[in-house]
């Protein structure tokens, strides 16, 4: 399989993402475990969750649109792929440093979801990573 396919299926991947994203709220109750916090918490909370989504979206977008230049490592799309494989390290980081999920972890379901998106995570990385380096050492 060659680095640009790898990259379409990455872009999709992002879309795979935010279906499951789309499903956390309910999933961890955000209604009523932030209904003590006060309304501007509450709204920043879901601010936040917004723009992350957009740029989950945007990354896939982006990719979608540009997996050709990103696979012949032009600069500004190699650039991009770079900067979307910190964002995925970050994201792998916080999932294996920071979150303790155990407590959400209370069904066979949730358990694969959340494994699943950790292999999803890590592919992102993997790809993105490649594509951001590959290239300098393809060209001569």
């Amino acid at each position: 399989m060659n680095l640009e396919t790898l990259l379409i299926l990455a872009g999709v991947g992002h879309f795979g993402i935010l279906i499951a994203s789309f499903m956390v709220p309910k999933a961890l109750n955000w209604k009523a475990n932030l209904a003590p916090l006060p309304p501007f918490l509450r709204t920043l909370f879901w601010v936040y969750g917004a723009f992350i989504v957009l740029t989950i979206a945007g990354f896939g977008t982006l990719t979608l649109l540009h997996a050709q230049a990103m696979a012949a490592g032009e600069p500004v799309a190699g650039s991009l792929a770079a900067f979307i494989a910190v964002f995925w390290s970050a994201r792998l980081f916080v999932q294996f440093f920071i979150f303790e999920a155990d407590a959400f972890l209370t069904s066979t379901a949730r358990k694969i979801g959340y494994h699943t998106l950790t292999l999803a995570f890590t592919a992102q990385v993997v790809v993105y990573a490649l594509a951001a380096v590959a290239p300098c050492f393809c060209h001569d």
